[in-house]
């Protein structure tokens, strides 16, 4: 028998300081009921499609946006094609007017395709949309991405993102369920070198899990959490927090926000993984396991590391600063060259 799926917590009156300090510590998930239901973007769709489809288009800067458009008979599901060498959608640019559009037309039809504007950057698309509709709770980061999302009734497998992230519901209702980071073994995930959307995906359906092809799935859903967000609800998505999507209305928009509070000279962790499959992933299993110990020691392993040496002595290996980045990254470039 399939688990039920607890539910996310939440909070209400979420202000700058209770996330800062309440919240985002516990590096847990958690909805924010009408974090920002006091947007005009949110009011605007409160009173119908029609005025939130004119609100945006009324800042639109006529760039062509991303469109993914599933045919009926996937439900929804944006996903790979029977191989998992292709996908089942077709991907396309087409004017942001022209997909709303189409949208409102297929509102009230049967068995419709599923369309997805996804990964529309507000500071180029929709660029008055940022000082219209700020986000209640700052983020102290020069690298914050800020994006939209337009669609109809869609599935988005799930995912993770690099980044934290705080999404917004501004328009339709959405459920998104929730994994942590140490189920990756049992979401059975796909290509990692050829995804939908760019981040690795699970394999599984969520909407009816096979867990005779996916047995470790059920292991995975023991620990999901779930919510169901309408306008002005907000959620926040720790960094490597798995999350599947699913738009439930006909007419759907959200924003998020992807930030990072490192300094600028840290590298995307995901490159490391990349070096790792150059260097250490086809090891014979002795060696790997060698290596473990020292990642383990040297990288994992929270303020014993190297203690017996002072901060100086501890060389490339103590705390990370820029130009220690600069020496390790000149070191990598001259090998990875050298190498090549």
């Amino acid at each position: 028998m399939r688990p039920a799926i607890k539910p996310l917590p939440e909070w209400r009156d979420v202000d700058a300081k209770t996330f800062e300090t309440q919240i985002r510590p516990g590096a847990r998930p958690a909805v924010l009921r009408n974090l920002v239901g006091q947007w005009p973007a949110v009011k605007s769709a409160q009173s119908g499609a029609g005025n939130i489809s004119a609100y945006l288009l009324s800042m639109y800067a006529n760039v062509p946006v991303p469109l993914f458009e599933v045919p009926a008979e996937m439900n929804g599901r944006l996903f790979y094609d029977t191989q998992l060498n292709g996908f089942n959608f077709r991907s396309s640019r087409a004017p942001l007017g022209a997909i709303i559009s189409r949208l409102m037309e297929l509102r009230d039809q049967p068995n419709v395709p599923a369309l997805y504007s996804g990964s529309i950057s507000l500071p180029i698309y929709l660029p008055s949309f940022i000082d219209g509709n700020p986000l209640p709770i700052p983020l102290r980061s020069e690298a914050t991405l800020q994006s939209i999302w337009i669609g109809n009734r869609t599935r988005v497998a799930a995912h993770f993102d690099a980044s934290e992230n705080i999404a917004c519901v501004v328009a339709g209702r959405r459920r998104f369920t929730l994994f942590p980071p140490e189920q990756v073994a049992n979401l059975y995930v796909g290509p990692l070198d050829r995804t939908p959307a760019g981040q690795p995906i699970s394999l599984v359906d969520l909407a009816a899990p096979d867990l005779d092809r996916f047995p470790r799935f059920a292991q995975a859903l023991e620990q999901a959490q779930s919510a169901e967000l309408g306008p002005g609800d907000a959620i926040y998505i720790p960094t490597l927090w798995w999350h599947a999507v699913d738009g439930l209305d006909a007419f759907n928009v959200l924003v998020n926000y992807w930030w990072q509070d490192t300094p600028a000279y840290f590298e995307p962790p995901m490159q490391s993984l990349l070096h790792c499959l150059l260097s250490i992933k086809g090891l014979p299993a002795a060696q790997r396991s060698a290596w473990k110990a020292l990642f383990d020691y040297l990288i994992f392993q929270d303020g014993t590391a190297l203690e017996h040496l002072s901060a100086q002595q501890r060389g490339l290996f103590g705390d990370l600063t820029s130009e220690k980045a600069s020496i390790i990254r000149a070191m990598l470039l001259e090998r990875l060259s050298r190498d090549g």
